[in-house]
């Protein structure tokens, strides 16, 4: 019989709907049950795309006798995410206070009243890798709930108390940061840069886009030795990406992140998130040195996404997920099974010359090609992860053939199979459509519309803003997530900002005032339900029965930005946009609020940098008069400029008019005079 999950619309909580734990969804009647039966109350967090979460459902959940132990003493809750990025926010920094680390699945046991009295993540069903077999822990909290309560409850208030302490304002207007928070962000990223492979740090390793966007924008801001420091770093970052197997060859768009230093073993889902950071971070690098294969694999992303992950409704799925069915018949989902190869797979669809080329591109073997270190476990024994290992050049000489012929032979093999892998048990989609991610996708597909010259993008773009505005805005309050139905939860400062950064791209792309009126309505309700005085940004206040669990200022550029830097950002622009200084005033106190991580952690916090940046420098105003010529748009849209905005101005002759400040430039309508001024606004 399925449990009261059954009627929710999350993916991730319905494909716990037949557990024989008696799950609830969060809600206020949960919590009045566990205190009705004097309970403790067992909350689970995760998403439907994530892989330890199916492997404790499939150790813990799905176990009879353990699911006995947990409706014994607990009332047991499930929570998306995904859905609910508040809560996840909120118990996360217990788990990450009382335990050191964080991951999903969440596990965390509260109170009636949803205070965090034990935390922690994965456990397995016996003792394990260092845990505590998770059937005994449940029965020892049980134990302890009813023995020694007053003990575990002092030390849940010790630990609520620090973090309300650590999350309180500080009551000093801080300075703005100084200018050498930007030299401090770069030297970081040289001290903890991977010269041999790209990225930063050692494996596992996070693409984390806004790190080398950062770097693109400071390079712009320096030039010199800088900025060609900078460039480095992100060069070889984005070029040993795209060739790892962390980035689908076959078939576009970029796995979770690398289990090891050489971008080789991917933790394989696919977030919509980092499709559409990496898009744009691809697209930015393409304008700021050039380098075709960085268009290339920008479009790759967009091929993935359009063809994959795009719904009905013209909006985009959340995610894709790293396990599925090796086949139609198998019984167990293998993690990377849709991904991988065998060698005898290439040589049984290829013929032997086409697959000894491919093999040798990609690094196929009979043994499988992860290393010992990218696969403790064995798992992928005898499988391998496409990677590019040998460059046509090497390929060429090893085969005797031109290189034209070997891009040939590739381009044939690889669409075999692609075709070949189609046909294989499809991963699980979440088909959830959320807010934020959303926005991040669409900033990136009119960011490529615009500098692809690509109408096809802007009309994807288009599409999924009309959804999000007839089923995810009311004219007064914006929503957060949509499958079937439009989800319960509010949208959140992610979902605000990253869509009014979307309406800004796309507005600079086609010039419809009509999106500059909706983002001023976005951040008018933005501002209404999370704006907080005291902390100088938006905070979310996730609450029960009427009290607040926690008040969280999120401050961390991590696998997403934070959504009080991107609100700094579009604010920056708005004020240019619609002069309208107030904006200005408000992403100053965020960006002083902001003042201690830019000076001890900058390598945390890039978006806020790159604020910090726009508000010394200053926002430029492009604004574009009547109907230019085909070589000026080009023109336009070649170069990186990370400090301008655009507007369309009324119309008349064919203009470019360039404003800084209070003061603008006399109008041109020619490529040449807009290559002159480029250096004074990069």
């Amino acid at each position: 019989m399925p449990n009261a999950l059954a009627s929710e619309s999350s993916p991730y909580l319905l494909q716990h709907a037949h557990n024989p734990v008696n799950w609830l969804p969060w809600s206020e009647q949960a919590f009045a049950r566990a205190k009705a039966q004097d309970q403790l109350v067992f909350l689970s967090i995760g998403y439907s795309t994530c892989h330890w979460c199916h492997v404790m459902e499939r150790e813990s959940f799905e176990n009879d006798a353990i699911a006995a132990v947990m409706n014994e003493h607990f009332v047991c809750i499930k929570v998306d995410r995904e859905e609910r990025p508040d809560l996840d926010a909120t118990y996360m920094a217990f788990v990450q206070a009382t335990t050191g680390q964080g991951g999903w699945p969440m596990s965390v046991w509260l109170t009636p009243q949803g205070k965090p009295v034990v935390g922690g993540t994965y456990f397995p069903p016996e003792d394990r890798y260092g845990r505590v077999g998770f059937p005994k822990l449940c029965a020892e909290i049980g134990r302890l709930w009813q023995d020694d309560r007053r003990k575990m409850l002092e030390s849940s208030e010790k630990i609520m108390a620090h973090l309300r302490q650590e999350a309180a304002p500080e009551g000093v207007l801080q300075r703005l940061p100084a200018a050498k928070v930007f030299g401090d962000f770069i030297d970081r990223c040289e001290s903890m840069f991977d010269a041999g492979w790209g990225g930063w740090g050692n494996a596992p390793k996070f693409p984390r886009p806004a790190v080398p966007r950062l770097l693109l924008q400071l390079a712009a801001r320096y030039g010199g030795e800088e900025a060609e420091a900078c460039l480095q770093m992100v060069d070889r970052t984005l070029k040993t990406m795209a060739a790892g197997g962390m980035h689908d060859q076959l078939g576009g768009g970029f796995h979770r992140y690398s289990v090891d230093r050489y971008w080789h073993v991917p933790h394989y889902e696919k977030m919509l998130y980092d499709q559409g950071q990496l898009a744009l971070l691809y697209l930015e690098a393409f304008q700021s040195v050039g380098d075709d294969s960085f268009r290339t694999t920008a479009e790759d992303i967009f091929r993935y996404v359009l063809g994959e992950m795009k719904d009905a409704t013209g909006a985009f799925h959340a995610a894709e997920d790293a396990d599925s069915l090796p086949a139609a018949d198998s019984t167990e989902k293998l993690e990377g099974a849709f991904w991988t190869w065998t060698a005898e797979e290439i040589f049984d669809l290829l013929d032997p010359r086409s697959a000894a080329i491919f093999c040798a591109a990609y690094r196929v073997t009979a043994e499988g090609n992860a290393r010992p270190e990218s696969d403790p476990h064995g798992e992928l024994e005898g499988r391998n992860t496409l990677y590019r290992a040998m460059s046509h050049e090497g390929l060429t000489a090893q085969f005797g053939m031109t290189e034209d012929e070997i891009a040939v032979s590739l381009q044939a093999s690889s669409a075999i199979l692609l075709q070949a892998r189609a046909q294989r048990p499809l991963p699980h989609r979440d088909d959830k459509i959320v807010t934020a991610w959303n926005g991040l996708m669409i900033e990136a597909l009119a960011t490529g519309a615009r500098v692809l010259a690509r109408p096809d993008l802007l009309a994807a773009a288009t599409d999924a803003l009309g959804f999000i505005r007839r089923e995810l805005w009311d004219g007064a309050q914006l929503w957060r997530s949509y499958r079937g139905k439009r989800g319960a939860a509010p949208g959140f400062p992610a979902d605000h900002a990253c869509l009014i950064s979307a309406l800004i791209a796309i507005h600079a792309a086609d010039g419809l005032t009509s999106w500059l009126d909706w983002a001023v309505e976005i951040q008018a309700d933005l501002d209404d339900r999370y704006w907080d005085a005291e902390h100088a940004g938006y905070v979310l206040k996730p609450q029960l029965a009427g009290a607040t669990l926690l008040t969280i200022r999120e401050d961390y550029d991590g696998a997403e930005p934070a959504a009080n830097h991107v609100a700094a950002v579009n604010l920056l622009k708005l004020a240019v946009l619609l002069d309208e200084p107030a904006y200005t005033t408000r992403a100053e106190a965020m960006i002083r609020a902001g003042a201690r991580a830019a000076a001890t952690q900058p390598f945390a916090v890039p978006v806020l940098l790159g604020a910090l940046d726009l508000l010394e420098r200053g926002v430029v105003k492009i604004e574009i008069a009547g109907s230019l010529s085909d070589d000026l748009t080009r023109a336009l849209d070649q170069p990186y400029l990370p400090r301008a905005v655009r507007i369309r101005g009324a119309a008349g002759p064919g203009q470019v008019i360039v404003c800084e400040g209070m003061a603008c430039r006399p109008p041109l309508d020619t490529v040449a005079a807009w290559r002159e001024m480029l250096p004074n606004i990069a």
